[in-house]
């Protein structure tokens, strides 16, 4: 999978069925490569790099990934 296929796919968190945004950026392991977590920005924030109001949401919380959204299991 490329960023580009994740980049502006629509993510909702299950929990409470909240739209938390699209996928702005991902965040790496560099020591094996491997993706640890999307980033979605804040309500203040346009493509900013890790403002304080970013969801950063581990990858091991994706529940599923369609082709137009993410579907999350996050509690803030």
């Amino acid at each position: 999978m490329r960023f580009s296929e994740l980049h502006c796919r629509e993510v909702i968190n299950l929990c409470d069925g909240a739209r938390l945004g699209e996928v702005c950026d991902l965040v790496f392991d560099p020591v094996c490569g491997q993706i640890t977590a999307i980033v979605v920005p804040g309500q203040g924030g346009i493509m900013s790099l890790f403002s304080r109001d970013d969801c950063v949401i581990p990858w091991n919380c994706i529940e599923t990934l369609g082709e137009d959204y993410i579907l999350v299991r996050w509690k803030k």
